[in-house]
């Protein structure tokens, strides 16, 4: 019988642009690498969560939380720095796709740390893909900053009242 889908999908990797001019240059960087990326966090998330997790994997040698390049607060990633390679795989293998306080994380192999990547790149000082977002997400702050251009309906506001609750009218055109 035919598959319908592909049974052993290859991860993705993130391609960053303003570090390396080759995909294969960051390929050749993963390799022996001790870092690994986690995304998707709550802004929410402390350190000692993150510890608590990840230290089941191997012993942890830092944790670097993402910061909002403004304000200075999480902004929903870290830099994990393990203390061998395996232990970096095995956090992708393990821990990648679970859930952490109440988000499904993203754990990816990091080509390394360096002071520059602490902060988020947005305009707004957060991560872009927060600035793109145009849905209400609580643990990440609320709406993406692309709502501010669209009407949102406020989660906190009341639903509007229906004169009949239990009959529904519809207009044909």
């Amino acid at each position: 019988m035919a598959e319908l889908f592909d049974t052993d999908p290859q991860p993705l990797v993130y391609w960053d642009r303003k570090q390396f001019t080759h995909f294969q240059d960051q390929i050749k960087s993963l390799r022996g690498t001790k870092v690994v990326y986690i995304g998707n966090l709550s802004f929410q998330t402390t350190e000692p969560q993150i510890y608590q997790a990840f230290s089941k994997i191997g012993i942890i040698k830092r944790v670097i939380m993402g910061l909002n390049r403004f304000t200075k607060e999480p902004c929903g990633f870290c830099f994990i720095e393990y203390f061998n390679h395996q232990c970096a795989l095995d956090a992708v293998a393990f821990l990648h796709g679970t859930t952490l306080d109440d988000r499904i994380i993203r754990v990816e192999l990091d080509w390394g740390y360096h002071p520059s990547r602490r902060y988020g790149r947005g305009e707004s000082g957060g991560q872009v893909r927060d600035e793109k977002r145009m849905d209400y997400d609580e643990g990440r702050g609320g709406y993406g900053r692309a709502a501010m251009y669209h009407s949102v309906p406020d989660p906190s506001a009341e639903a509007p009242q229906v004169a009949n609750p239990g009959k529904c009218s519809f207009a044909l055109l």
